[in-house]
């Protein structure tokens, strides 16, 4: 088995949460710079929702006008969270993944999207059609993936059942979405080492929310069992401003890497340009 691990950088749920202020764009275009220099694989930079809903996101598509891409070997990711998001983000080239937040708690996907399940899968399946169209990928996360605290049925066997779903309409990169950090090492080894050797055709990631003390447990888990794409935070910033409040960070992406060091896995990072970018996301948050 080939140790290249894909790090995507998430700076858009890095900043999305942040309400107190509206970080100016030229802010967010040197920061995301900053970042296409560091070698991730993707950079989850943007979305394309509602104003009203992310504030933060408004400016999506000037941030993306004055990216420059010239010398990056990284991806762009923007999320939708609907049919007419997928439509504005299909429109720009230099775009290649549309992010679909799908859950599999009818309680989670109303607070998120104000969408049942059953009209989450519909929005998914025109998600598809427009990326095929269009010349994208979507990425879809499986958010409560590890877990549910809103009382909604949870155990691996839906998880199980979903994957199968989204296999069948499409979906070939599915992140398992730890929305409040309350996936455990047990949980994640046991979903992605059934999951991964069941589905060859699907790239399996790991969004994780964590606290300062669990991270090492669950990015340690999802490794070993199989999982070769790490969503990442520089700093830990972030997470899902439509989860319960008390929310954990996203998972930082330094001990992301410091893991992947010791493990002697290749993450494609320059050491020199992460440092400098992570220099910058002090100034940004």
């Amino acid at each position: 088995m080939s140790n290249k691990v894909k790090i995507i950088e998430c700076p858009r749920d890095a900043m999305q949460g942040i309400k107190s202020h509206f970080i100016s764009t030229e802010k967010k275009v040197l920061y995301i710079n900053s970042l296409l220099k560091v070698g991730f694989d993707t950079i989850d930079f943007g979305s394309f929702v509602s104003p009203k809903a992310i504030p933060q996101m408004r400016d999506t598509a000037e941030v993306l006008s004055k990216l420059d891409l010239s010398s990056t070997t990284s991806k762009l990711l923007a999320i939708v969270a609907n049919v007419r998001g997928a439509n504005d983000a299909s429109q720009f080239e230099e775009i290649d993944y549309l992010g679909y937040p799908f859950s599999i708690s009818e309680n989670f996907q109303m607070r998120n999207t104000h969408k049942t399940i059953s009209q989450s899968i519909e929005t998914l399946q025109e998600i598809l059609s427009i990326a095929n169209r269009t010349n994208k990928e979507v990425v879809a996360y499986l958010s409560m993936g590890f877990g549910n605290p809103y009382g909604d049925p949870w155990n691996v066997e839906i998880v199980g059942e979903w994957t199968e779903k989204l296999s069948k309409m499409g979906v070939k990169i599915l992140s398992l979405s730890d929305t409040i950090g309350s996936s455990t090492p047990e949980v994640i080894d046991y979903l992605f080492s059934n999951l991964i050797p069941q589905y060859p055709t699907i790239e399996f990631g790991a969004h994780l929310h964590t606290t300062p003390d669990k991270w090492h447990e669950k990015v340690n888990a999802a490794y070993k069992a199989g999982c070769m794409r790490f969503d990442g935070a520089i700093k830990g910033y972030g997470g899902c401003p439509m989860a319960k409040d008390d929310l954990t960070g996203n998972m930082p992406t330094e001990k992301l890497l410091s893991y992947f060091t010791t493990e002697k896995a290749e993450t494609g990072i320059k050491p020199m340009s992460f440092e400098s970018a992570y220099n910058k996301a002090l100034e940004v948050f």
